[in-house]
């Protein structure tokens, strides 16, 4: 029998990853979908649809006009749409519209927080069933804020306060002692008090389903509240679990495929231009740290699943040429780490937008273009590492 919730994977890559490892660590059962899928009525008999992270903007552009509509559709029958952080903000009025709210603006955010915080039980909901505490521990990464405006729209979860352990853009949480002068010379809000009382979670209806909305991520690794209110999520809208058990433990690693992302990884971390942080990386103002943790872990995933199964008929081809890609990107990569770190070392502040030298701002364009969002040749190459993966995730179930 086909499963009862789907998993959007287009435009997820990172934040796609790590939701289908939660789903698959917490036995939940599910099949990965993509928008075109959707377009060719893949929600038809589901009762559950999880859109994990990534850019809300990015997502509503892959879905396109049909596969909104049948999103929808699927909701307004009847079907269950869980939203985490960008896949949240794709249900908002400013997207889809399956609830009447709408996200902050850039410039009443506090749009760089990330790590550990607490939050605050606001209403009764299954979300928080076995859940101890009145503010209990969760984790945000770089979340938008939700500016509801339909008073039938219910808050679940509000933010508290932020761990000492958490980073507001390159600075920890703990260490800081004056947010006013940091925020002047960042030009950015970065006090995560001004996120007091601000909603995190909450549940409203469109049509016959319901709509659940997370700027928590319930699916980060190694998150124990985390795993148990995704499990709760699940069970409460309409989701079911898998009776053969949970993932199975790590495949062989396929070093020829890792090698090129691996060697830059290692450049980024002696450089000192980011380390190590539990299960994710911290890094420096100015640095491309997500892009460059993005890519190496989902070609770490896809060399553990070339490892375990090698390229046999039926799996997807193209990771020879894969591998020549990751060479030519990671080479020009490495040139810009070093040109950044160079600068960095002379007192330079670096933004996205800011680089001083002609050959280092000439690389960013290249590389990454001037946006924010996933650009340049890292977007061709993280696509087609993502397309592969999605091939052989999908065959290996």
């Amino acid at each position: 029998m086909p499963s009862k919730a789907a998993l959007l994977w287009d435009e997820s890559f990172l934040w796609g990853l790590i939701a289908y490892r939660a789903l698959k660590g917490r036995s939940l059962d599910f099949s990965l979908v993509t928008s075109a899928d959707i377009k060719q009525g893949a929600l038809n008999g589901r009762r559950l649809l999880y859109v994990p992270g990534g850019w809300a903007s990015n997502k509503l552009a892959a879905l396109g006009d049909e596969g909104a509509q049948e999103i929808k559709k699927f909701v307004e029958g009847g079907g269950s749409y869980i939203g985490v952080c960008g896949g949240a903000g794709l249900a908002t009025s400013e997207g889809i519209g399956l609830l009447d709210i709408k996200r902050r603006p850039l410039s009443e955010r506090v749009p760089s927080l990330s790590g550990k915080i607490r939050a605050r039980v606001v209403s009764a909901h299954p979300f928080w069933d076995g859940i101890r505490g009145e503010c209990p521990f969760f984790h945000i990464w770089w979340p938008s804020q939700f500016k509801p405006a339909d008073p039938s729209v219910k808050v679940v979860a509000s933010f508290e306060q932020a761990a000492p352990g958490a980073f507001s853009s390159d600075l920890n949480v703990g260490s800081v002692r004056n947010w006013e002068e940091l925020e002047a010379e960042y030009k950015l809000n970065l006090d995560p008090a001004r996120m007091l009382n601000e909603p995190l979670a909450l549940e409203g209806a469109y049509g016959a389903g319901r709509v659940f909305l997370t700027l928590i991520h319930p699916d980060t690794p190694h998150d124990s509240n985390g795993a148990k209110a995704l499990q709760n999520l699940w069970m409460h809208l309409g989701g079911e679990e898998k009776k053969e058990g949970a993932m199975s433990s790590p495949f062989p690693l396929f070093r020829g495929l890792l090698a090129p992302v691996e060697e830059l990884f290692d450049i980024g971390a002696r450089n000192f231009l980011w380390f190590r942080e539990g299960w994710t990386i911290r890094w420096r103002r100015g640095i491309r740290g997500l892009e460059y943790f993005t890519l190496y872990e989902l070609v770490k995933e896809l060399a553990r699943r070339v490892g375990r199964s090698g390229m046999p008929e039926g799996r997807p081809g193209g990771i020879e040429s894969l591998i020549v890609e990751l060479r030519g990107f990671t080479e020009k990569a490495e040139r810009l780490l070093l040109l950044e770190r160079r600068a960095l070392q002379r007192g330079e502040p670096l933004t996205f937008s800011k680089a001083s030298d002609p050959e280092m701002a000439g690389l960013r364009a290249q590389l990454f273009s001037s946006a924010k969002s996933h650009g340049g040749e890292f977007k061709k190459v993280l696509e087609k590492v993502d397309g592969i993966l999605y091939g052989y995730l999908k065959h290996d179930g």
